[in-house]
């Protein structure tokens, strides 16, 4: 067992103590947002269409175009992008590339009358980004940079930054609760 794999059991012994997972506050992975943003249903389709209009794109790029431009709010899953582009293709409203391991997307005329028609509206990446309070937006952002500090972390730190994230953790979870407690 490495260092590395030994903190991560220290921290999850440590989390037991903590409320269960799937729970607003549980430590371990970023929590269920209690103001989660709300995509339509059409939201994903719309937002394909409206990036190939700009230009051709793998589906890996439109997903972090997607998350850039909802100022990470939303981002869409491979799950729902790459079936929605399949029938985009079905339709033949895009063509795809396959070319060096990817499969690169572009709009076809008939697409892009579509999306020409459709870019008159809010891009849907904003009207998403619009259903989560504007002062969420950079509490969103800060957890997810906590979570890629401790990705790192786990994967590099020595036994004396270990124990000082462990105590750091230890003091910001209770202040956070402290921060709660406040009527």
């Amino acid at each position: 067992m490495t260092e590395s794999d030994e903190w991560a059991d220290d921290l999850t012994a440590w989390a037991l103590d903590a409320p269960p997972p799937g729970t607003p506050f549980h430590p371990i992975g970023p929590p269920i947002p209690v103001t989660a943003p709300r995509v339509r249903r059409g939201d994903v389709r719309a937002a394909l269409l409206a990036l190939l209009l700009e230009g051709p794109r793998n589906g890996y790029q439109m997903i972090q175009d997607i998350a850039e431009r909802s100022r990470g709010v939303w981002r869409p899953s491979p799950g729902s992008v790459y079936p929605a582009l399949q029938q985009l293709e079905d339709e033949r409203l895009v063509s795809g590339d396959d070319s060096g391991g990817s499969r690169t997307f572009r709009l076809t005329d008939e697409g892009r009358k579509g999306a020409e028609r459709a870019a008159t509206r809010s891009a849907p990446w904003d009207e998403v980004a619009r259903t989560v309070p504007e002062d969420r937006h950079e509490l969103r952002l800060l957890w997810g940079q906590v979570g890629e500090a401790f990705h790192h972390l786990v994967h590099t730190a020595n036994d004396q930054q270990v124990a000082e994230a462990k105590r750091l953790l230890r003091r910001t979870r209770k202040s956070m609760f402290q921060i709660l407690a406040e009527d």
